[in-house]
Order: structure tokens, then C-alpha cells, then sequence
């Protein structure tokens, strides 16, 4: 029986405003936590935008990959520092589109491609296409390119990108074709290529750049991409310098910001240090901000909801209390910690990297043993998030922090930062912790699905806060730091006033002044809603990038 998703196919007659149709390429989606094709906030944020796209009723498909092993599990050794842990995966709510595409890599080698589809109805999305190369006919090595989102070696990312992005382009060609083509992120760029080489005209592309950090930025050798079938045919000495702007590597950001009709960062502040850091390039002083958003109907608890919704403080009480009992089973069972449903709870959980600056709060210990061990204003503080599985930084920070916890009765490292976990963070804690450098976090979505849930964002004036903090009002933020100031003077600024902020007001206004509190939390919600929820940003996308 040939399935209804062999061609470009929705479960509805899309709306007339939404009727282009969109094929949005990702790297990840984080759309549900069984389906483990995601690492960290860039696929949160396109499985948002997946999940509200099917509720507006848009014209538009995900294109993404199937990770034979998926990202990584997170264990623990046996003095629980992190263990990387790779497990096959199998979906059975998975189906053959019976879409077999092919892409060559290098001169000899044609890679067999098939395309899996989510339909809408499994976990109410659009229609979603995840290709993979762990097909009969390939050899060894090529059914290798999807086993791993993000692998550590630099030619197997290479190939991924081929396809993603050239496999996803005529994959979505043998379905009917789009009116734009998405790139969220560079890791899909053959795709413009790809469409170039096949005459498509440029107001067919669009683009999203996602990190002011220069590793997310991604640069690689341009002789390799050329040898490898990147661009889609071989180009000429001439033609991979006039690409390359007369360098021996290609950067994918600034390829796509040339190629790309419009491209957008992913806040108002991202904008204009994505402006500044592309200055002089093509398409750099005309990247739109669209701030990324998360989605209301997956990430909002119910009760907690109604409770905002009638400013219900006992109900909402009633119900932190709960999330916050079934956050410490979980505790519990991974650390033998009890924690205590009456004591203010910080989270601070996200990807581990440097600039994130996870062990902020150690930066002086003395000072930061005091707050631990203040009776009047007690304290519990719970960690949680995945570095790169090569990231020897990230993972030395990770495993710093497990063993300054493990003795400790009121803190505590979690693994396994996924969406169930992430959920269980939000939902039960009571203040949501963001330490990242400034100028360096584009977004930080996370603060927005926290608010959502009633966990007060103590932040860096960074990302997307600007656009939303009322210090004191519905958040509290950190004053600014020099970030031309160097990385010593800008940890101890910031520290110093974390520690300040957390002692003077955060403490004693939850312990002294739950009426303020609650005030707080209940402005947190309405200011977060619906501005910062994947419903506006997904029509945001249709009406700016889109139209």
C-alpha cells in the first residue's frame, strides 16, 4: 500500500495565510523523549517550532536525520563521574516514506538514502522526514554517516552534512518540491548548493544562524568539501576561491548568510552581535531578529496553568509542592539525596560548556559554603546537562561538580538531561539559574519553558532576558559585566553578584515575603506568554522569513 507521505502530503488543508510550502532542514529535533535525535536547545527549539507549525495548520515538513545511536546516553563510572554510553535505537512508530534517495560522496561512492517519516499524528507535528544511511547496498562506512549526531570525526561530518542537505534537497524535490527552503543552522548548507546548481533563485533560501561562538561557526578545509561532493559538483581552482572569498577554508555561516534571501538570529541582542561579528560580509548587516521561542501546549504544566490563568496562589502552591516532590524522587534515585519540598530549589541546567560557566557558583567557596549552610534562608541547588561527548572541558566541569556534591546534603548533579528530565527540572524548581558570559548565549530558551512553570529566572542580561526581565518584577538579573573585560575579571563580577543577589534578595524574599514571591512567578508567566511560546515564533517565521 503506498503511504499518503511518498509526496508532499498534510493531514489538513493548510491555512491560506501559512500556504507556501516550507521544507525546514535541522541537524536535530528534539520532539519527544523517546525519539532521541537531539542534544540540547537547538533541538528543542526546532521541535517546538515542528509541534506549533502542525497547530497553526502550516504548509511546511521537517527534514532532519535518524541517529542510529542517537547523540549519547549519559551514564556514570563507578565514582559517578560521566560516562559517555552509545545504545542503538529502534522506533516503531517510524515508517518507509519509500523514498530512496541517492548522493555521491567522493567520486565512487553513490550513498543510498532513505527517508523515515514521523507522521503528524504520533506526536503532533508536521509531517517529518529523518534520513538515513543505514540502508542494504551501502558498505560499512556509509552506512556509518548517521550513527552518531555530531560525530567527533571531521570527514564523517562532512558526509552528514552531504546528507542532510543534498539528500533532504532532492528528497524534498521526489515529494513535490517547496516554495523556501529552511536551514536552521549551517549544517544543512549542501542544500544550497544543491539548489543553485539545479537553478532554483535565491528568494527560495532562508537561513537561521544560532551562535555568536566561533565552534559553532562551523570552518572546514575547502579542498576536502570540493573532494568530498559538498558543493554538488566539482569546482574549478577559480570558482573554490571566488567561494571561499580567497581562503583555505569555507566557513558555512558566512556561505550561507551570501546565498540566503533573508536570514535571521534568534534574539534582538543575538542580532546585533551576529550584525557586528559578519560585518563586512554578504548578508551580514541585514540579519532580522526572530527570538526563539518554545512550545506552551508541550512544556506547561496543567495545573500550574489554571492556577495562573485564575491567579490562584494555594492552587499553584499546592501544585509546586507536588512537582517539586516527584523532581526529588528522581533526585533520590540517582543520588540518595532527600531533598525538602519546602526549601527554595535552583536548577541550573543546560549544555555544559565553558561559557555556560556551570560552577559559578564555586568561584569562591567559602562564600559559597556559607549560603549552603544558612539555617535561616536554607538552600538546595540541583545541576543537570549534557557536554559534547568530546568536550574534555565541559565534561572536567561536569565531573568537578560531582565530586564537590557528592558529600553534600543539599546539592546534586543529575544525568540524563533529555525532555523528560528537562521537564521534571522545570516544572519542580523554583528558581532557574543562567550563567552564560555575556554577548555569548544567542537565545537560552530554557529560562522561557522554566517561567512557563512558575521557576523564577535569575539570569545574565543575556539572549533573550533583555527582551523580557522587569528586575525584581518577574525575574531577577545579574548587572552587566565588560565583556570586553578579561574572562578572570568578568567570572569574578559576575559572581560577586550572583552571591549578592542570591543573599539580599532571592532568599529573603521567598523566605520573608511569599506574597511577593508569588507576585513575582504569576508577572513571570504573563510576561513569558505568549510572547516567548513557539506559537508566536512560528508565525513570526511564516510572516518575516517566509512571505
Amino acid at each position: 500500500m503506498t503511504s499518503k507521505y511518498n509526496k508532499w502530503h498534510q493531514p489538513y488543508t493548510p491555512a491560506a495565510k501559512y500556504s507556501k510550502r516550507v521544507a525546514y532542514f535541522s541537524m536535530e529535533f528534539g520532539i519527544h523523549q523517546a525519539l532521541k535525535i537531539y542534544s540540547g536547545g537547538l533541538g528543542f527549539l526546532a521541535g517546538s517550532h515542528m509541534r506549533s507549525a502542525f497547530e497553526h495548520k502550516q504548509n511546511m515538513i521537517g527534514i532532519g536525520m535518524l541517529w542510529k545511536y542517537g547523540y549519547y546516553d549519559q551514564g556514570r563510572n563507578r565514582d559517578q563521574t560521566m560516562e559517555p554510553q552509545f545504545i542503538e535505537k529502534h522506533y516503531n512508530f517510524l515508517e518507509d516514506s519509500g523514498h530512496e534517495i541517492e548522493v555521491q560522496i567522493f567520486d565512487n561512492a553513490h550513498v543510498k538514502v532513505r527517508a523515515m517519516v514521523l507522521k503528524p499524528e504520533i506526536f503532533g507535528t508536521v509531517p517529518m522526514y529523518l534520513l538515513t544511511t543505514d540502508v542494504d547496498g551501502n558498505d560499512d562506512l556509509s552506512r556509518s554517516i548517521t550513527n552518531h549526531l555530531y560525530d567527533a570525526t571531521e570527514l564523517t561530518r562532512i558526509c552528514q552534512s552531504i546528507v542532510l542537505g543534498i539528500g533532504g534537497a532532492k528528497l524534498v524535490e521526489a515529494l513535490g518540491g517547496a516554495d523556501k527552503y529552511h536551514l536552521n543552522e549551517g549544517h544543512a548548507l549542501p542544500a544550497f548548493y544543491h539548489l543553485r546548481n539545479s537553478g532554483f533563485k535565491k528568494n527560495s533560501m532562508v537561513f537561521t544562524t544560532h551562535t555568536p561562538e566561533k565552534a559553532g561557526n562551523v570552518e572546514r578545509d575547502a579542498v576536502a568539501l570540493n573532494e568530498s561532493g559538498f558543493f554538488g559538483r566539482k569546482l574549478s581552482a577559480e570558482e573554490l576561491q571566488k567561494e571561499t572569498g580567497n581562503s583555505d577554508k569555507l566557513n558555512y555561516t558566512i556561505a550561507a548568510l551570501r546565498m540566503a534571501n533573508k536570514t535571521n538570529a534568534v534574539s534582538k541582542l543575538h542580532a546585533k552581535v551576529a550584525r557586528d561579528m559578519w560585518k563586512g560580509h554578504k548578508g551580514g548587516a541585514s540579519i532580522l531578529p526572530i527570538t526563539n521561542a518554545q512550545n506552551q501546549i508541550y512544556w506547561q504544566d496543567e495545573v500550574i496553568k489554571k492556577s495562573w490563568l485564575s491567579k490562584n496562589s494555594n492552587t499553584y502552591k499546592k501544585r509546586k509542592k507536588l512537582l517539586k516532590m516527584q523532581l526529588f524522587d528522581e533526585v533520590l534515585d540517582q543520588t540518595g539525596k532527600m531533598f525538602d519540598p519546602n526549601v527554595l530549589t535552583i536548577v541550573w541546567a543546560r549544555r555544559f560548556a565553558g561559557y555556560k560557566r556551570a560552577d559559578l557558583l564555586l568561584h569562591d567557596i567559602e562564600r559559597f559554603e556559607k549560603l549552603l549552610h544558612n539555617a535561616k534562608h536554607p538552600v538546595q541547588i540541583i545541576w543537570a546537562g549534557k557536554p559534547y561527548p568530546r568536550d574534555f572541558t565541559g565534561i572536567d566541569i561536569f565531573n568537578k561538580l560531582v565530586h564537590f556534591t557528592k558529600f553534600r546534603h543539599n546539592v546534586a548533579v543529575l544525568t540524563g538531561y533529555e525532555m523528560s528530565l528537562s521537564r521534571l527540572l522545570k516544572t519542580g524548581s523554583d528558581v532557574w539559574l543562567n550563567t552564560p558570559r555575556i554577548t555569548r548565549e544567542a537565545s537560552g530558551t530554557s529560562g522561557m519553558t522554566a517561567a512557563m512553570n512558575g521557576s523564577v529566572n535569575l539570569s545574565i542580561n543575556d539572549g533573550w532576558i533583555p527582551e523580557f526581565a522587569k528586575d525584581g518584577k518577574n525575574s531577577f538579573v545579574l548587572p552587566e559585566a565588560d565583556y570586553r573585560s578579561p574572562v578572570s575579571e568578568q567570572d569574578l563580577f559576575d559572581s560577586n553578584h550572583l552571591y549578592e543577589v542570591l543573599e539580599n534578595k532571592v532568599l529573603p524574599m521567598y523566605y520573608e515575603n511569599p506574597k511577593q514571591w508569588q507576585e513575582i512567578v504569576f508577572n513571570g508567566i504573563d510576561d513569558v506568554i505568549p510572547s516567548f511560546t513557539s506559537e508566536r515564533m512560528a508565525k513570526e517565521y511564516y510572516n518575516t522569513l517566509y512571505v
